[in-house]
């Protein structure tokens, strides 16, 4: 039975028209007379999707009993048992409740497909597994029901239901998403303008990169090899050469002309495995590549051209950025050189061949190490020496053999040499051994001089095999060195990336990986004091560098104490105490160093993080108190002086009334004065990190009626709005006191006075938040962190910009108690002051439902 077939409406977020979309394309199908039911459609109460059911046949759900509720989920065996051509399920990423015969709806899904059932299906961009912790990143909220990305991948089809962020939030403040009382909290939070831009990004990344799949797979099965510039794709190819950085940034630039190109960096190895290239350089190259957004990928190849081409086909690269030759002229004049190669070749490849400073120079010949050992080439010439004048000896009181003969022994004898001594002793030994076969056993005998053609060409045949045989032993020794060489290095890399994986602190695992691999006593890093950079003079002074980081017993301080010293940069060096390293181990040490800079670069950056952290609070904290000094303690201060000058002053007279009337002013304004007093020392304590807040569970139904009552009858047109069964806030309740007065005092103070501000409240994602709403003049988006600033004018406001003078302190005391004060646009003009705090209770609240 052929499997069904699936396809999938993907979305940003709920509420763009999945279902909707799905429903439509049920009713074509079956317009078109298709067998189609409804396995499972979620409307959450939208009107639109219950009404576009319309008369397609529902299979009725499973109930399903979990802890005393009762809940419905998909009928799998009745959707089966139904076996209709094509089946409606609803949110594939669905959890099912506990007792049900899969874990999750995807997995009932997979049953109706290979049962031979096509199945409509949806899903958001946020319950992709693969996603998840961006998206929760983002929002802020964990998606707890996910679906992983090969069951998506695997659709036959995945079709995008778009909508503009701006469209959404129109749609949800219209009420056609969430019901009425969640849509404030719904706008304030998940279906922000940010948040709905960033999910929608996610989703056209991923169905793109789906698409390039889809695309990658027909190319192969149609066997197309040429380029389809479908997306901008820039490919520049490293050789491990000085000139690596030049071409990175060079092909860089030129990916970034095109909005979405992708870079791509390749380096053709060696298909014997040996080491060709700088494995410290390709290293260096690699971290460059990967800083700039690029990826670096490996090849094998021996035609270096045909690999390059056989690559940027494959990844269906548009342009190929090559540097120009290093070899010399004379070079150039034997073989074209892999650049104009590759150009000849490339087809409809754009290839961009840039100069550098090594273009020309050719290329410096490394130190090719002997293919055998001293010991045996020095064994090898004894062989020879020894053994040419046995043979001889063997041969002349032996009976009388042809010429033939005696080159086939000769000629055994210089093989023996080859494979004991490697190419010079056996090209001694062939040497000798045709000067002794011309002077003993050649007519005429104990002359040079070759009467017989045949046996000039026997003798001449002689040397050139025994060259060829020695030529091949010597080589096959050195690439069976060089093999052991690579494998050994590959080895050791591996083992020092797991152990750096393993590390708690990667550069001190790096540099003890290190020491172990090559039994080193210390090695150290080094880094160079700025003052000293570029004066060698100052670089032997040991007060000149300063150990970053060192492993072993007595690690070197100076570049100069140790064996071994391997520069990173102009200012970072590895040192190594203990024995000095051969040429080839330098080149391993190299890729070593540049790694450890890249850890050095990370962990410096983390302390930076770290260091920053405590003063950024200290610095909001001290703001909130400049704020509250400079505003809050001159309106009681001012209150309190005028009442006591008054009373004071000769020249009036007032009645008992008008006494009475200035000293309850005197006493209120003292009292507010002594209450902030108190406050700003708690803070300033806290801020020194001698007091601790006492944060208690407190509800917001009582905390905003005694903040009201502070304000007294300017407040008493306020609306308050605090469900019953919300949770209770985790706070300071004189801290939240505090900062509830100055918000619904702001909002007052820029409110029409047949418009008084509400104050509502609501819970998301494990916090309790509430909403000052004014629909006064409102403040521009750009000037919103201005209403932060602490400032002071005549009268401690600015009638003209609407700025609150308190919010400063407010905030400060909002983070303080782990929450956060910010402002937004309501809805037919005006701003919103929304403060969020934790919620005392431990459940977090899940995301938002489809």
């Amino acid at each position: 039975m052929p499997r069904g077939e699936l396809r999938i409406y993907l979305g940003a977020a709920p509420g763009v028209g999945k279902t909707y979309a799905m429903l439509e394309e049920a009713h074509r199908r079956a317009e078109r007379g298709t067998d189609v039911v409804i396995g499972l459609v979620e409307t959450h109460g939208r009107t639109h999707t219950a009404a576009m059911i319309g008369d397609l046949e529902q299979v009725p759900h499973r109930a399903v009993e979990y802890r005393g509720a009762e809940f419905t989920e998909m009928d799998v065996d009745a959707v089966l048992a139904r076996r209709p051509q094509v089946a409606v399920v609803d949110e594939l990423a669905h959890t099912n409740v506990p007792g049900s015969r899969n874990g999750k709806r995807w997995q009932d899904v997979q049953e109706l497909l290979d049962a031979g059932i096509h199945v409509l299906s949806t899903v958001n961009i946020q319950h992709l597994e693969s996603v998840n912790d961006v998206v929760a990143q983002i929002t802020g909220t964990v998606q707890r029901e996910t679906v992983p990305d090969e069951v998506v991948r695997a659709a036959e089809q995945v079709e995008l239901v778009d909508m503009t962020p701006e469209a959404l939030r129109r749609r949800m403040a219209h009420g056609n998403i969430y019901r009425p009382d969640k849509i404030d909290a719904a706008l304030g939070n998940y279906f922000r303008v940010g948040n709905l831009t960033a999910l929608r990004e996610l989703a056209l990344l991923w169905l793109a990169d789906k698409v390039d799949e889809q695309l990658g797979r027909y190319r192969d099965q149609q066997g197309i090899a040429e380029t389809w510039e479908a997306r901008e794709r820039v490919v520049v190819a490293l050789t491990g050469g000085p000139e690596g950085e030049t071409l990175i940034r060079r092909a860089a630039r030129i990916a970034a002309r095109g909005k979405g190109a992708d870079l791509l960096a390749v380096h053709v190895a060696r298909s014997d495995g040996l080491v060709g290239a700088d494995p410290a350089r390709l290293a260096r190259q690699r971290v460059l590549v990967e800083s700039l957004g690029g990826t670096y990928h490996q090849v094998l190849g021996t035609d270096v051209p045909a690999a390059l081409l056989d690559f940027a086909r494959g990844v269906n690269a548009t342009q190929l950025v090559l540097g120009a030759s290093r070899r010399g002229r004379f070079a150039q004049l034997f073989s074209r050189g892999v650049g104009v190669t590759t150009i000849a070749q490339s087809g409809a490849i754009d290839v961009h061949l840039v100069t550098h400073t090594e273009a020309g120079r050719g290329r410096r010949a490394a130190g090719v190490p002997a293919a055998l050992s001293r010991r045996r080439r020095l064994l090898g010439f004894a062989l020879a020496a020894l053994g040419l004048p046995v043979l001889t000896l063997l041969l002349t009181v032996l009976p009388d053999l042809t010429l033939a003969s005696d080159i086939l022994l000769f000629l055994a004898g210089v093989v023996a040499v080859a494979l004991v001594g490697g190419l010079w002793p056996a090209l001694v030994a062939a040497l000798g051994g045709s000067l002794i076969l011309n002077w003993f056993f050649t007519p005429p005998f104990h002359t040079l001089t070759i009467a017989e053609p045949d046996n000039l060409l026997a003798l001449a045949v002689f040397v050139g095999v025994a060259v060829s045989v020695s030529w091949i032993v010597d080589v096959a020794a050195r690439r069976t060195r060089e093999a052991a060489r690579a494998a050994a290095d590959a080895q050791t890399l591996a083992a020092v990336a797991g152990g750096v994986l393993r590390g708690g602190r990667p550069l001190i695992a790096l540099l003890d990986q290190l020491r172990e691999m090559f039994g080193l006593h210390a090695v150290s890093m080094l880094e160079l004091a700025a003052e000293a950079t570029g004066r060698p003079a100052r670089t032997r002074e040991e007060r000149a560098w300063r150990v970053v980081a060192s492993v072993g017993d007595r690690p070197a301080t100076t570049p100069d104490a140790g064996e071994t010293t391997v520069p990173v940069d102009e200012r970072i060096t590895i040192v190594l105490r203990g024995r000095r390293l051969a040429a080839a181990d330098r080149r391993l040490v190299e890729a070593f160093a540049a790694q450890a800079a890249v850890a050095l670069r990370q962990e410096r950056l983390a302390e930076e993080a770290a260091t920053a952290r405590p003063l950024a609070e200290a610095d909001r904290m001290r703001t909130a108190l400049l704020a509250a000094v400079s505003h809050d303690l001159r309106t009681p201060l001012a209150s309190a002086k005028a009442a006591v000058t008054s009373l004071r002053s000769p020249d009036v007279e007032f009645d008992e009334e008008d006494r009475a009337e200035l000293l309850a002013t005197a006493e209120e304004s003292l009292d507010r004065l002594a209450r902030l007093v108190a406050n700003l020392l708690d803070m300033s304590r806290l801020q020194a990190g001698v007091l601790g807040l006492t944060p208690a569970a407190i509800g917001l139904e009582d905390a905003v009626p005694l903040a009201l009552d502070e304000l007294g009858p300017p407040a008493a047109g306020v609306t308050a709005d605090i469900p019953a069964d919300l949770p209770a806030a985790t706070a300071d309740p004189g801290l939240l006191e505090r900062v509830l007065v100055n918000l619904i005092a702001n909002a007052l103070r820029y409110s029409p006075p047949d418009q008084p501000p509400t104050v509502t409240a609501s819970a998301h994602a494990g916090q309790v938040e509430l909403r000052v709403i004014d629909t006064g003049p409102g403040i521009p988006e750009d000037q919103w962190e201005h209403v932060f600033l602490p400032f002071q004018r005549l009268g401690d406001r600015d009638n003209q910009t609407g700025v609150g003078l308190g919010l400063a302190l407010s905030r400060g005391l909002a983070e303080a108690m782990g929450g956060s004060l910010t402002p937004e646009t309501t809805p037919g003009g005006g701003l919103t002051m929304v403060l969020r705090l934790p919620a005392a209770s431990q459940g977090m609240v899940e995301g938002p439902q489809e």
